[in-house]
């Protein structure tokens, strides 16, 4: 926006000088244009005064030599030439060689010796090469007997005005300058009020519902926007907490008449026979409450998760150190193989709630949802599209592959959305938002969860099934700092 105004301002700044300058220039150009002809004119008057003294007395010597020295001196050729157009003194080479570049010098020469008085040149451009002619007669009136004519090169003159000009547009660019100068932090301040409300809403859209907008700072209109913004925001928030308070109140009061209902439900076992369909119905019974109280841990799991908005930098080897044990037990218990690839010094952000619950989550997918013999985490950093072990900048992209049977391609972005499950998991633990909640907190963060194609299957069958975390790398001058760092947009 601060391009905007200076588009707007700097060419209204050039139209006005523009507009002030033109005309100023024109009058420069033909002042000094003025000056010159008048020179011309009274030089070739007193030329003319004694032309008409030396013609009718005969004494023609003095003024020969005269005419001589102001063409040495000053480079202008001036003759004193008769009613028919005869050279009668003065350098009369030099002044045919000046005369035959000029068209207009007849005209001029005639009005003369007709008993006019030569008129202003209205040339002035400096692109015009033509020479200024002034001719003044010698006699009066029906007593003339001649004209006094001199051919001025007005190269110099238009020299002195483009020098003129350059001052001027010299003088010009400085009150542009100091436009363009002013108007940067000027319009920094003037929209700054603006940028707040924008930073506002990036943090917002990060998940941070408590942000505010400045309603006392800036233009009214800016204040009665942040007013209302944040009126909006108050509403959102109150709305968002109702529902996270529903969700956990509705999961605390209902877990204790669920837990009724199982121990009433399981203490009907003795009563029944070893077999036919109560033991069946019992069966199922259980199932279905066990289903329904895992079902509420993570309403809980999931009201407390999204209550937190906070990334913060963590080092990967930690957060590693703390589960790697831990998941080569489980998947020694379970008959499989897990194999950690991952650099060491790595730093990122990580998501709200904790990278190493977002771990668990993926690793115990793995390990229910699939008939994997190898689970594997590997971890590398993404800078500019290429792909390396460590480095300061860009993304650390963490995957969780097996081998087992995976999910179809056209499931995988349903696979992220809360409570959906595989038709061949509905027999399987489960309640559908593990993935969909750490898809949330990944992208609190700044990062993506995002599911592909996983390790070959041993029978060649296809692939298993991927789930990569992808989170922002904090810088190295973050390293040494333990405080949160807020979410990238």
């Amino acid at each position: 926006m601060h391009r905007r105004l200076l588009v707007v301002l700097v060419p209204l700044a050039v139209l006005l000088i523009a507009a002030l300058g033109v005309p100023l220039s024109v009058t420069v150009a033909e002042r000094e244009m003025q000056e010159t002809y008048v020179d011309r004119l009274n030089d070739v008057g007193r030329f003319a005064s004694l032309a008409e003294t030396a013609l009718s007395t005969g004494r023609t010597e003095a003024l020969q030599q005269e005419l001589a020295r102001y063409h040495e001196l000053y480079g202008i050729p001036v003759a004193v030439i008769d009613t028919s157009g005869t050279v009668l003194l003065g350098p009369a080479r030099a002044y045919q060689e000046a005369a035959r570049a000029e068209p207009a010098l007849p005209r001029i020469v005639t009005a003369a010796l007709a008993g006019a008085r030569p008129e202003p040149s209205g040339k002035w451009a400096p692109w015009d090469d033509s020479a200024l002619v002034v001719a003044e007669p010698v006699g009066r009136d029906s007593e003339v007997v001649g004209a006094v004519v001199t051919i001025s090169d007005l190269s110099k003159t238009r020299h002195r005005i483009l020098v003129r000009w350059a001052q001027l547009a010299g003088l010009g660019l400085l009150p542009l300058i100091a436009l363009v100068a002013v108007a940067w932090p000027v319009s920094v301040w003037v929209l700054r009020p603006v940028r707040e409300l924008d930073a506002a809403s990036s943090r917002i859209s990060q998940g941070d519902l408590t942000i505010r907008a400045d309603a006392e700072a800036g233009p009214v209109e800016l204040r009665r926007l942040a007013e209302s913004f944040n009126t909006m925001m108050d509403a959102v928030e109150n709305a968002v907490e109702r529902q996270r308070a529903f969700v956990s109140d509705a999961s605390h009061q209902l877990r204790n008449p669920l837990t009724s209902l199982r121990l009433a439900v399981e203490s009907l076992e003795p009563h029944l026979r070893a077999s036919g369909n109560g033991r069946q119905v019992y069966d199922v019974a259980v199932d279905e409450l066990k289903a329904m109280q895992r079902l509420l841990n993570s309403l809980q799991a999931s009201a407390r998760m999204e209550s937190i908005r906070t990334a913060s930098p963590v080092d990967l080897d930690a957060v590693l150190a703390t589960r790697v044990d831990r998941w080569r037990a489980l998947t020694a218990t379970a008959g499989q193989t897990l194999t950690v690839d991952v650099p060491p010094g790595l730093r990122l952000l990580e998501p709200p709630g904790g990278l190493g619950s977002i771990l668990d989550e993926l690793i115990s997918n793995a390990l229910r949802l699939s008939d994997a013999k190898v689970v594997e985490v590997t971890a590398h950093v993404v800078r500019d599209g290429h792909s390396s072990s460590a480095g300061t900048g860009g993304v650390v992209t963490i995957a969780v592959r097996d081998d087992g049977q995976g999910i179809d391609a056209s499931e995988r972005a349903q696979a992220l959305r809360r409570f959906w499950r595989s038709p061949r998991h509905q027999n399987v633990p489960g309640t559908g938002l593990g993935l969909a909640i750490c898809a949330d907190l990944v992208g609190a963060a700044g990062g993506e969860l995002r599911l592909e194609d996983g390790l070959p299957r041993p029978d060649g069958s296809g692939h298993g099934l991927a789930a990569v975390v992808a989170l922002p790398v904090v810088p190295q001058m973050e390293s040494s700092s333990d405080a949160p760092a807020p979410s990238p947009a």
